[in-house]
């Protein structure tokens, strides 16, 4: 009996492990077929629509007892989850990825508990006391998570790594053009870690109004995807770009669909019912830690000291935020309990 227990004590780590492995595979795969020429927006339609064939069926079976009917509000808020969850939220990342390296790109997501917890206190969806140590360690990890972006963003510094580059030639316009899409990149990853904050916040309101996850999941999946779809058909005129032609790109669509997006959603939904959404969130830094030893294995990037530096600001600031968000929530939790008999007695007496 005690070996069960420990083991079902240790299921919500070894699944949030398997979903980091699974979204490092999934950032390096992404970010060379980018390279090799597959269209971004074609990508993210066709990984959403395998997301939806697989994901359709669990929601079906998993939920058809339960699952709310359809009204037009929430089919508003399904099509606005679709768009900042999924197809603005991966077409920043991807250009951000194709710009920069899966390294620099993998730790920008690290910004989005940060960014959701300042958009929640603006919207006072979450307090702020600066007189209690929950408070005040929310605002030192938002501060940390800042310079470290900051560092990671203006600081280049030296190669701790010496892999061969591309060479891109001698011409200095070349180097000026190559900063350019850095720092669009960067743009593109900040505009994305806000597309995933507004989905966290959006999403916590639909949940509430359609409870049935796997069903609003699969959902956003194939709305996401006629979303992309319709843009892609606005934009590329020739039906070529639909055609996938390298063993990567079709290795790509079908991987990051199926276990990118379904079943990465599938472990993460369950580790966040087991364990809550902090438990999951501090899982997020070992993706950025398998991303690096993928990116210099595999796809060759140098690795930077101002992005180790501005990395460990990041990590650090995200874990002090969400040991203030834990804190908070084990105060609110204690103080809702209510005290005993005996104790209330006491407390009566006392005041008499």
């Amino acid at each position: 009996m005690w070996g069960m227990a420990r083991i079902d004590e240790w299921k919500p780590v070894i699944a949030m492990l398997v979903f980091d492995l699974i979204s490092a595979v999934t950032t390096a795969l992404i970010k060379k077929a980018l390279q090799e020429g597959l269209d971004r927006l074609v990508l993210i339609t066709l990984r959403q629509l395998v997301a939806t064939v697989f994901l359709a069926p669990i929601a079906y079976f998993k939920e058809r007892s339960t699952r709310p009917k359809l009204t037009l509000e929430i089919l508003v808020y399904l099509f606005f989850s679709a768009a900042f969850g999924a197809a603005l939220s991966q077409y920043t990342f991807f250009y951000g990825l194709q710009y920069t390296t899966a390294t620099f790109a993998i730790t920008f997501t690290n910004m989005a508990p940060v960014l959701t917890f300042l958009i929640a206190v603006l919207l006072r969806v979450e307090s702020l006391n600066m007189k209690n140590k929950a408070g005040a360690a929310k605002i030192i990890g938002t501060l940390t998570s800042f310079t470290g972006v900051m560092l990671l963003t203006l600081y280049k510094g030296v190669a701790l790594t010496h892999q061969a580059e591309p060479s891109e030639g001698p011409d200095h316009h070349a180097a000026e053009s190559g900063k350019k899409s850095w720092t669009l990149g960067t743009v593109a990853l900040l505009a994305n870690c806000l597309c995933f904050s507004f989905w966290l916040l959006l999403q916590s309101k639909l949940t509430k109004k359609y409870p049935a996850l796997y069903s609003s999941t699969a959902y956003m999946f194939l709305i996401s995807s006629l979303q992309g779809g319709s843009l892609t058909a606005a934009i590329q005129r020739r039906a070529s770009v639909w055609i996938l032609t390298r063993p990567l790109e079709i290795v790509t669509v079908i991987y990051t669909g199926i276990m990118g997006s379904g079943v990465g959603y599938v472990l993460m939904t369950w580790c966040v019912e087991k364990r809550g959404p902090v438990f999951t969130s501090a899982f997020i830094p070992v993706i950025q830690i398998m991303v690096a030893m993928i990116d210099f294995f595999f796809l060759h990037e140098n690795l930077y000291l101002g992005s180790v530096l501005g990395s460990i600001l990041m990590i650090l600031g995200l874990y002090i935020l969400l040991w203030g968000k834990k804190k908070d929530a084990l105060e609110a939790s204690s103080s809702a309990t209510p005290k005993p008999k005996e104790e209330e007695d006491k407390e009566k007496q006392v005041k008499s």
